[in-house]
């Protein structure tokens, strides 16, 4: 019988819940106004006030915090590592401090199980397939030049608990299956998932796919080069029309998707190029990635809050069926997905590995 405190940090959220053994006995959301957040210079310096709320929640709710002895964050923009759970260790929090591969609101995940599991005896943190996962094969890191690299960062967390849930509902391993598996949320990626690992996908952070409800995906290279070097935007700026202001909201001013559903419903027919043209590039992505396991795809697999869009659905069975089945679970659930990673140490399914240099 085990305990199991999951913990995701976001941009503008703190999200954490309670599990005994698979049942989720309390969950809190707590939002942050854009003016509380700008009182901190970086996003590291958020970490005494998070951990703050999600301790006062957890004592307002009686918690018996001392029977908590798995707690699991969010995993943050580490060095590269191999999916799987990781304990916390001074390592990886060093790198997360520092910033190694960027300041992300996943960071302050593994710093703050990390504080929360030294308050209770014999408690473990670990971390879960962060989005720094890298299982790419070789053959896909090339971009082109020998001074680029692509990268793998993606939603690991949730492309992983899906694919690990489908196999069980196919009564499959996952180990043994060849899986497309698209996230469509506010950032989209779409993985080849090989014997239990992505071997290709897109970057979703910083411009490679799709564009989204909120990124801009791949875009021509010739006029990003002639833009910035035009003097009329700051490198700032262009990163926002890349991350946050690209896709729907540059297109349609929202990045609320099912706000662009209704207006394509009721005949806006800007919404209604638009998101046919998220849904075209999306599915073009599935293709690209059948051709990755070489044709023999077991089936394709559509997750986050997009997959609700049955009009999407539609037009992915249409253009990608004959690839393979589709199979749609909507949504995501990540303080889930962190607990069951939890859960299968805790119950010795898998080893909890050590995060290195």
């Amino acid at each position: 019988m085990h305990r199991v405190l999951a913990i995701n940090p976001g941009s503008t959220s703190t999200k954490f819940a309670v599990y005994f053994n698979t049942e989720c006995i309390f969950t809190k959301t707590i939002r942050h106004p854009l003016e509380q957040l700008l009182r901190y210079k970086n996003i590291i310096d958020q970490f005494a006030f998070r951990k703050g709320l999600i301790i006062e929640a957890l004592m307002e709710e009686n918690i018996e915090v001392d029977s908590i002895k798995y707690i699991i964050g969010r995993g943050g923009l580490t060095y590269p590592l191999e999916s799987g759970v990781y304990r916390v260790n001074n390592l990886m929090l060093k790198h997360l401090r520092d910033g190694v591969m960027g300041q992300h609101a996943s960071n302050l995940g593994p710093m703050l199980a990390d504080y929360i599991a030294l308050q209770i005896p014999n408690a473990q943190a670990f971390i879960a397939d962060p989005v720094v996962t890298d299982e790419l094969q070789d053959v896909a890191r090339f971009a082109g030049h020998p001074k680029f690299e692509r990268r793998s960062i993606f939603h690991a967390l949730n492309q992983k608990a899906t694919a690990r849930f489908h196999a069980k509902e196919v009564n499959q391993n996952y180990k043994d299956l060849r899986l497309i598996i698209a996230h469509l949320g506010g950032g989209i990626s779409v993985g080849a998932h090989k014997n239990g690992r992505v071997i290709d996908v897109n970057n979703a952070l910083d411009g490679e796919g799709a564009f989204s409800p909120e990124r801009a995906g791949t875009l021509p290279v010739g006029q990003i080069i002639e833009m910035c070097f035009a003097g009329e935007y700051s490198k700032e700026q262009i990163k926002r029309m890349v991350l946050g202001e690209g896709g729907f909201v540059a297109y349609l001013g929202t990045n609320d998707a099912l706000e662009v559903e209704k207006r394509a419903k009721d005949g806006d027919e800007n919404a209604v190029v638009v998101q046919e043209a998220l849904f075209y590039q999306m599915t073009k992505m599935i293709g690209e990635m059948a051709v990755v396991l070489e044709g023999k795809v077991d089936g394709i697999l559509l997750t986050g809050g997009l997959a609700y869009n049955k009009e999407l659905e539609k037009y992915v069975r249409q253009k990608a069926g004959f690839i393979a089945k589709v199979f749609v679970y909507p949504g995501e659930d990540e303080l889930e997905a962190l607990a069951m990673n939890a859960l299968r140490v805790a119950n010795g399914e898998v080893e909890a590995k050590e995060y290195k240099n």
